[in-house]
């Protein structure tokens, strides 16, 4: 049986409404502090305060191997631009990054400089250049191919960083109230633009949230600002123009790892965990006076610390010390029954120019199971 492509489906309320839980993983003991997709969204790492690292087969929905970093520590866990290749922030003997391969569990390379806890770690978008930002005051370029530190910036107060998806450019938080943007191939030059970032709700000389994490929006337009209280930001990114805050959540605090919020693939979205339980959808094009969140899904476990949206396909993850995973049940489904589960086809949704994103829709009446892309295609075929 073939199966025409169907119209693509853009993101929406309607879509939102559709996110089901589909597994959890309860192998963590302690706080998951980071996760992270690889470029093709098949696989998931996550990393935690019980100093492992558990990768996860996103299109079998199985945990695929679990590691751990006893003496050294571990967080900040990002997938490299190779599937099963890692870098992550020591916690624990010194402040060294590691580069992990997955597949024989041997380090690769060390990248050694910082001298206090490392707070932000972010891969290029473009390369195997990455920065680091530290408590030490510093933030730090390198290349994975050298363990020698590319480039160096001196700066005051707990940092963040973040690079916008072409890669060419870089933004730095400081002091939870200034946004400083450099181009990566004149960063030595200093920033070609700084920002100062007022929240108009506070009064003035009021203390402000801390800042934990930066984002750049797939589609360039907006930087979101994610702070360990009650509230995230948005401002413009190319002009740094406040655009608006996102309330309703209930802040998780510093959880170490700053993914307590992002953007959806295609930018129009952001999510975020909350201490209630709950998981708030915040729509940037449509949003409500108030702040308030467009809708909100339940999350499971009674914090979520960590959100992340698969960048390939339609799932989203949120974890604390629990890992659960969400699919798109019942949107636009195929009925075709077989061992009790139900079967949909493939779709494909825009995300931004000259890109789509792939993503299985599944409608399980049994969903202790999980079905591969491969398996449910096969299976379709089959009747």
């Amino acid at each position: 049986m073939q199966i025409s492509e169907p119209d693509p489906i853009p993101f929406s309320q309607q879509l939102f409404s559709t996110l089901k839980i589909a597994k959890v993983f309860r192998h963590s003991t302690k706080p998951i502090t980071s996760l992270s997709f690889d470029d093709t969204g098949e696989v998931c790492v996550t990393s935690a305060e019980d100093e492992s690292l558990r990768v996860y087969d996103c299109r079998q929905g199985k945990l695929k191997a679990t590691l751990f970093s006893k003496k050294y520590g571990v967080n900040l866990a990002r997938f490299t631009h190779r599937q099963n290749n890692v870098i992550y922030a020591s916690t624990k003997e010194d402040d060294t990054l590691r580069y992990l391969s997955l597949h024989d569990n041997k380090y690769i390379r060390y990248f050694k400089g910082h001298r206090k806890r490392v707070v932000a770690l972010e891969m290029s978008p473009l390369d195997d250049q990455f920065l680091s930002a530290a408590m030490d005051d510093t933030v730090r370029l390198w290349d994975l191919r050298s363990s020698a530190c590319q480039g160096l910036i001196h700066i005051s107060g707990r940092p963040t960083v973040a690079f916008d998806q072409s890669g060419l450019v870089f933004a730095v938080g400081l002091d939870s109230n200034t946004v400083k943007v450099y181009d990566l191939k004149a960063f030595d030059k200093g920033p070609f633009d700084t920002w100062v970032v007022r929240d108009p709700n506070l009064p003035y000389m009021a203390p402000v949230p801390e800042w934990t994490g930066l984002k750049f929006s797939n589609d360039g337009k907006h930087i979101l600002i994610t702070t360990a209280g009650d509230v995230h930001y948005l401002i413009d990114s190319f002009s740094g123009q406040f655009k608006q805050l996102f309330v309703g959540h209930s802040g998780v605090g510093n959880i170490k790892g700053g993914g307590e919020a992002g953007f959806t693939p295609d930018g129009r979205f952001v999510i975020s965990g909350s201490q209630d339980g709950m998981i708030h959808i915040w729509d940037i094009q449509n949003p409500n006076p108030d702040g308030r969140p467009m809708t909100s899904l339940e999350g499971l476990t009674a914090t979520v610390g960590v959100v992340g949206f698969n960048p390939k396909y339609m799932m989203m993850a949120s974890a604390y010390t629990e890992l659960v995973c969400f699919l798109a049940l019942g949107f636009f489904h195929c009925r075709i029954g077989w061992k009790g589960v139900c079967y949909t086809r493939t779709t494909i949704v825009p995300r931004h120019p000259e890109s789509y994103w792939m993503f299985p829709v599944f409608d399980w009446s049994d969903i202790k199971g999980w079905v591969s892309l491969r398996t449910h295609s096969e299976v379709i075929s089959q009747h």
